[in-house]
């Protein structure tokens, strides 16, 4: 572990190489997913590139002398980013990555077999949350910046951006799989609501 101090900055687009870095490097529960894609970029293009594209001003990189080591990413308003992504950024990924047919599918390592599922059928958090919660975040660490409470500070900035943007409330989903994100997400005051597969975790902005 580095003692080099971390600073929080939002993100540039010459980040967006680094951003994809961090993003697969975190992609399997928050472990190397590498050796379990076939193109190493396409995470970042489903779970990174879309909201440093098109959310600039809720995308945040934490950065020490080793260079980029974590993000976080946010979209204000959830039904408006996915249909800006169906109109803008899905249709040419569907045509790079097309779902294989499911006897391939099932070869396919599950993380990317999730990635392929989000690319070409998209879910959301239910309409019940989203109306209160209406905004939604990812953050990723890579190992290094992990328990230095850089992962709260990073929260804490999104947060003060989205309640300048008038967010009224923060939305975000954790597999099952992944007990460590749950507990951070406990600790730092997060409501939790259990949903058929995942964890709905919310959090009030209005003022």
């Amino acid at each position: 572990m580095t003692s080099d101090p971390v600073d929080i900055r939002p993100s540039r687009p010459d980040d967006l190489d680094d951003v994809y870095r961090v993003c697969l490097l975190t992609a399997d529960n928050g472990e190397d997913a590498t050796s379990l894609f076939r193109d190493p970029r396409m995470p970042g293009h489903v779970w990174a590139g879309p909201y440093v594209t098109f959310e600039r001003s809720l995308a945040f990189v934490a950065e020490d002398g080793a260079g980029i080591g974590g993000y976080i990413l946010g979209a204000l308003d959830s039904k408006a980013f996915e249909r800006r992504l169906e109109r803008d950024w899905w249709p040419p990924l569907r045509v790079a990555y097309p779902e294989p047919p499911p006897d391939q599918m099932e070869k396919l390592a599950q993380i990317e077999r999730y990635a392929l599922l989000d690319m070409h059928r998209p879910f959301g958090a239910p309409d019940k949350v989203i109306s209160r919660f209406p905004s939604h975040m990812h953050i990723d660490l890579l190992p290094r910046m992990q328990g230095r409470g850089v992962g709260r500070r990073l929260v804490s900035t999104l947060i003060s951006s989205l309640i300048d943007q008038d967010s009224p409330g923060l939305h975000l989903q954790v597999g099952f799989d992944n007990p460590r994100a749950v507990g951070f997400y406990r600790h730092i005051g997060f409501s939790e609501h259990p949903h058929s597969g995942h964890h709905i975790f919310t959090m009030n902005l209005a003022k």
